[in-house]
């Protein structure tokens, strides 16, 4: 047993680049697991700043001083940052305030819809409508009284200040990230050995498709919210904005995000306006909505950078999500892509490569 332990440590271990890139791959998920909760305004700011680094070279290579392509960039964002906090959210408050009181009265229109059921359908009785309408009300009853639960003076608190605490900080750090940012990596730098070939080539091929992705996902968000709450607002549905940021946000989860806020728009949809034209079309023209996305816009977006199979998709959002909530299942395909790249890069022996050249 110690022999084939032996033997298996000296075949991908025995380069001290294979080691290298392991220690820094454990430290990496080691600091988030433990410490990410208490780094999260660090770890945004660090997203923000890689998603804003792209746009001061673009400035740069047009022949922009670096420090004055930082100062725009960064007002800029501020200034983004002012419309989303003073503009959108009261917005979107405001319609998840008139949202939530209705929901009983969906809830009551559901139910009186169901008990017409087995007029209609003679396979479906009555007993079997009371079940399931019993077992709907047991379920919501079980998540309102969570919710009531979780909101408490002391969460609501904790909460205000922890949005003070983003607004005040992470426009300070995002600015730093960026103004010096060839001085933090070599500030980090200087704790690595010299001689890092590998953990370079694994960071330049991750850097590529992490920018494209982070990138194209900002802007597809962004595309599918805003053309959604076009087609919404034309045919006059209810909670357009708030059904349109719940559309757009959808697209962090391939597959299955889409899936789930199909509900809330065909139910809201079908409470105003019943099996009417208005109902039927403003489904056809959401799912086109949809199929545009997945077809023409992600291609367009992304190239082959998601050319990752659904399944390796849906693993990685289950595995990530559940380690790191939101961020784990925003970067759960790169994550997914820095697997299969530190498989392709870890160093193995000639025995591995002579076997796999065989094989192909």
């Amino acid at each position: 047993m110690i022999d084939i332990l032996k033997a298996w440590y000296n075949r991908y271990f025995s380069d001290p680049q294979a080691v290298l890139l392991l220690v820094l791959l454990v430290v990496g998920f080691t600091i988030v697991l433990t410490l990410g909760n208490m780094l999260a305004p660090v770890l945004a700011a660090m997203v923000i700043a890689y998603l804003l680094e792209a746009i001061v070279q673009k400035m740069k290579q047009l022949g922009s001083r670096r420090r004055h392509a930082v100062i725009l960039v960064w007002l800029v964002f501020v200034a983004f940052l002012i419309f989303l906090v003073l503009g959108m959210l009261p917005l979107l408050s405001n319609e998840l305030a008139q949202f939530i009181p209705e929901v009983s009265v969906y809830w009551a229109k559901a139910e009186a819809y169901l008990l017409t059921l087995p007029e209609k359908y003679d396979f479906i009785s009555i007993r079997q409508v009371e079940a399931i309408s019993n077992d709907l009300e047991k379920l919501i009853g079980t998540a309102g009284k969570n919710a009531l639960t979780s909101v408490s003076l002391a969460s609501i608190t904790s909460g205000a200040i922890a949005i003070i605490v983003y607004l005040i900080l992470l426009p300070l750090m995002v600015f730093f990230f960026l103004k010096d940012k060839r001085l933090i990596l070599n500030w980090f730098g200087g704790f690595l050995p010299k001689d890092r070939t590998l953990a370079t080539e694994v960071w330049a091929e991750m850097d590529k498709q992490l920018g494209n992705y982070v990138r194209g996902k900002v802007w597809e968000i962004l595309i599918v919210g805003i053309v959604t709450y076009i087609a919404f607002s034309i045919f006059g549905l209810k909670y357009a904005f708030l059904l349109s940021v719940l559309v757009g946000l959808s697209v962090i989860i391939p597959y299955i995000g889409a899936t789930v806020v199909t509900i809330p728009v065909a139910v809201v949809a079908f409470f105003q306006w019943g099996l009417n034209p208005e109902f039927y079309w403003l489904m056809l023209v959401y799912l086109i909505i949809q199929a545009l996305d997945g077809n023409l816009l992600v291609p367009w977006l992304f190239g082959t950078v998601v050319n990752v199979h659904p399944i390796a998709i849906i693993i990685s959002i289950l595995l990530f999500g559940g380690l790191w909530g939101f961020w784990g299942v925003f970067f759960a395909i790169p994550l997914a892509t820095l697997v299969n790249a530190l498989l392709n890069a870890w160093p193995r022996t000639d025995e591995d490569i002579t076997e796999e050249a065989t094989v192909t």
